[in-house]
């Protein structure tokens, strides 16, 4: 093989690699973070607590009870009423706990749905009974008067639609395939680029900086994506709300950024230091060749 073809063959595995690198750290976050119950629930429970999703659920309790009430004397008087009611809610451990249970529930049936084919052409449908039965457990706990009252009645709620749940299938798919085959393809890119290249250490250099750009560019894309979210967003969804969310969920996604970032940076760094050229070869002293003693 000569010494072109080896170089154009090691650079475009080289390219591969770095490409590769940070679409299969963006199909892992997809499937191991947001698409782990355990994971995703752990992400979004602190929200319970944040001032902007609690106005949100405020927010929209008492408007959708105003708008029940919409033909009595005072509708607005009723709305704020609520509001106030629904936002002393939130900061309870009752909001807490029905909050986690409903996330948890929510999220498992999805879940569920994504992963068996046999549910095509079927919406995917929760039953919101368990979040009554926490909420209430919870309210009885802390001594509420008649909260051993409250109905726990199956309530079943349509997440997702039939079509709209058989696109996401595909699309579920294709990611859990990319979560495990992308990471694994740019390994062996990476390391059969460096293998054929003629100048290995400075393949390993190119790796190391192109993994930086790819994790640079990943983490680029995070906060684009937050705006363009934001910025469709119709005008009776509480953007605040929302992108507290989007923060909470791809949170670990720029963690994975910045260390995709750290570990290119690394393997640049000290290829470069250990290269004949770098710092650390520069200040080994050289030996002198031993010569026989002349007789």
């Amino acid at each position: 093989m000569s010494v072109r073809l080896r170089t154009t063959l090691s650079a475009t595995l080289l390219a591969l690699a770095c490409l590769l690198a940070p679409c299969g750290t963006l199909a892992a976050w997809a499937v191991h973070g947001v698409g782990d119950t355990g994971r995703y629930s752990a992400a979004v429970a602190p929200l319970a607590a944040d001032p902007d999703v609690r106005d949100a659920f405020a927010d929209a309790v008492g408007e959708g009870v105003g708008n029940e009430v919409a033909a009595g004397p005072m509708p607005g008087a009723v709305r704020l009423f609520v509001q106030d009611a629904a936002r002393s809610f939130t900061a309870t451990e009752a909001f807490r706990a029905g909050w986690d249970t409903a996330h948890r529930t929510v999220h498992a049936a999805v879940l569920h749905a994504l992963r068996d084919d046999g549910a095509r052409g079927r919406p995917v449908t929760v039953d919101l009974s368990p979040v009554t039965a926490r909420v209430k457990d919870q309210l009885a706990r802390d001594h509420v008067p008649f909260a051993h009252r409250i109905p726990v009645r199956t309530t079943t709620v349509t997440v997702l639609r039939a079509a709209e749940a058989d696109r996401l299938r595909k699309g579920y798919h294709v990611l859990d395939a990319a979560a495990l085959w992308l990471p694994v393809a740019a390994v062996v890119f990476a390391v059969a680029g460096i293998a054929l290249a003629t100048r290995r250490r400075r393949a390993v250099t190119a790796a190391g900086l192109g993994t930086a750009l790819g994790g640079a560019l990943l983490g680029l894309a995070v906060v684009i994506g937050r705006r363009l979210t934001l910025a469709e967003l119709p005008g009776t969804v509480h953007g605040p709300a929302v992108g507290a969310v989007y923060d909470a969920l791809t949170a670990t996604l720029r963690t994975a950024a910045w260390l995709l970032v750290a570990l290119g940076l690394t393997v640049a760094l000290a290829s470069w230091l250990t290269g004949p050229q770098g710092p650390l070869r520069r200040r080994t002293p050289r030996r002198k060749p031993l010569r026989d003693p002349v007789p």
